[in-house]
């Protein structure tokens, strides 16, 4: 095993820690892009900046945002005045990560609309260039399609594999891997169909990670919650979902792994915020080993971008909207979250 573990539980310890999460600002050109547009302002390198500067530097979001994980573009900017962008993170005692896989593509072989996560080419030198520049946790997202023949063990198995390879060249390269296999909600599923198709996907994930000797001290886990699809009639309610969420990491999770930073998934930010409340709350009754977190990216960032607009003028009030969906949402981390 890598001789830095202390420094990477060190790390990994510090970005769940209590009442804490993790901004997912590591968006690409093109998925930003859409984001740009719906608030009806022209995608250019300069407005990603000034957007994500604006997040950056919204005063008291240190107080909720333990690091923030950024595209390659972002991890090498800087702001308007010059500063490393990465500084402007680090000087709040945010820890800047970095988002390195390739994207998804569709799975030679596989079963209509299977994706397989491409990247690894190459990914050694990048990962310890992303150190040099101030990284000090990277992210890589599989991605696993629920259908009427999904997902193939096939799948699985590739995407698990992939997951584990990129762990382990995380680790060589001083980075914390937060490891992403995300079982998505598009589909007419039921809840039950959601948490065996989890739980296989986990205990897959976690058999590779073993024989690719990473040590679970030293990563965060980046998961999907356990949720009806989104097609589903009566999707299930949030106790139901903290209950069989839970369960499936407690089959499938060592519990020497320091946390869990759901994902939102695209729920909207209510449900993002009540599923993720229920399932912290489930996990002190189960005596869960872990840290119940977040790795947000819409669920923090719709608000904001929305009261920004693009205009100068907008700033404040957006900084508000980003600062209150973090106290939101760090509530909920802590079952302090008020459901109305």
């Amino acid at each position: 095993m890598t001789s830095n573990l202390s420094e990477l539980a060190a790390t990994a310890n510090s970005l769940v820690a209590p009442a804490k999460g993790i901004l997912a600002a590591d968006e690409s050109t093109g998925t930003i892009a859409k984001r740009l547009e719906s608030i009806n302002v022209e995608n250019t390198e300069s407005a990603r900046r000034t957007y994500r500067e604006m997040l950056f530097r919204t005063e008291g979001a240190a107080d909720y945002v333990s690091g923030v994980i950024l595209f390659d573009e972002t991890l090498r900017q800087t702001a308007a005045d010059e500063t490393p962008m990465v500084n402007l993170l680090t000087d709040q005692g945010i820890i800047p990560g970095i988002k390195v896989d390739a994207g998804a593509k569709s799975l030679a072989g596989g079963s209509s609309g299977e994706l397989v996560t491409e990247g690894l080419d190459g990914l050694r030198e990048r990962l310890f260039e992303y150190r040099q520049i101030g990284a000090r946790f990277a992210k890589w997202r599989a991605v696993i399609t629920i259908g009427n023949a999904s997902p193939t063990s096939a799948c699985i198995d590739v995407n698990a594999h992939a997951l584990a390879r990129y762990a382990a060249l995380c680790q060589e390269a001083g980075l914390v891997p937060i490891v992403e296999p995300e079982v998505l909600m598009e589909g007419g599923h039921s809840i039950e169909t959601a948490e065996e198709v989890t739980e296989a996907t986990l205990r897959e994930v976690f058999r590779q990670l073993s024989i690719q000797n990473v040590n679970p001290e030293g990563m965060l886990l980046k998961p999907n919650m356990v949720v009806s699809g989104y097609d589903q009639l009566n999707r299930a309610r949030a106790t139901e979902v903290a209950e069989r969420t839970v369960r499936a990491f407690l089959h499938t999770v060592p519990a020497s792994m320091p946390g869990i930073v759901f994902l939102s998934g695209g729920q909207n930010d209510e449900d993002a915020i009540v599923n993720l409340q229920a399932i912290a709350k489930r996990g002190v009754a189960m005596r869960a080993p872990w840290e119940l977190s977040y790795s947000y990216g819409r669920g923090l960032q719709a608000a904001p971008l929305k009261a920004w607009g693009g205009k100068p003028e907008n700033v404040p009030a957006a900084q508000a909207a980003f600062l209150e969906r973090c106290r939101l949402t760090s509530a909920a981390r802590s079952g302090a979250y008020a459901v109305t």
